[in-house]
């Protein structure tokens, strides 16, 4: 008797939570970000250690509630070249009507050896909506963070998960 209870508990906590996700939309969109500002702290010992306040604009496609929009980096970038570093920080996704929709983001830098024997960078992390306005207001969601670099100081952020409004 209580085996077949708890089974049935279980089956009610896992219909719960998935009507609570019934609205949600799996999403798949990127950012093409270019640097505006930059603030840069080179550490003079031979670590090559740098800290990096950057400010980034670009533009947000593919599917979604965020795609077709502009879009801001907020970023602080802590990073050893060769080693890893913790990337963080927050977009500011703004529609063409003014509404805006904030997320937080953060990344676990890992340097591993690459085919060429040189180091290859592995720049993956997490994406959650923090807030918003007008019809982006009650917007929720997360996601994984894929950090490609395209250029000098030109970044792809891709963001892959649920959103719902």
């Amino acid at each position: 008797m209580r085996i077949h209870v708890a089974k049935l508990l279980v089956i009610a906590v896992i219909g719960a939570g998935m009507t609570s996700f019934a609205g949600a939309e799996p999403v798949k969109f990127d950012a093409l970000v270019t640097q505006k500002e930059a603030i840069r702290l080179d550490f003079a010992d031979a670590s090559k250690h740098f800290f990096l306040l950057v400010r980034r604009e670009g533009k947000s496609e593919g599917q979604g509630a965020l795609a077709g929009t502009a879009v801001q980096e907020y970023g602080a970038h802590d990073i050893v070249p060769g080693v890893g570093g913790e990337p963080r920080g927050y977009l500011e996704f703004t529609k063409g009507d003014g509404d805006k929709a904030y997320i937080k983001w953060t990344i676990q830098a890992v340097f591993v050896p690459g085919p060429d024997g040189k180091p290859k960078l592995l720049d993956n992390g997490v994406w959650q909506v923090v807030g918003g306005t007008g019809k982006l207001e009650k917007l929720k969601g997360a996601g994984t963070f894929h950090l490609v670099p395209t250029g000098p100081t030109e970044r792809r952020f891709v963001m892959e998960g649920e959103l719902v409004q």
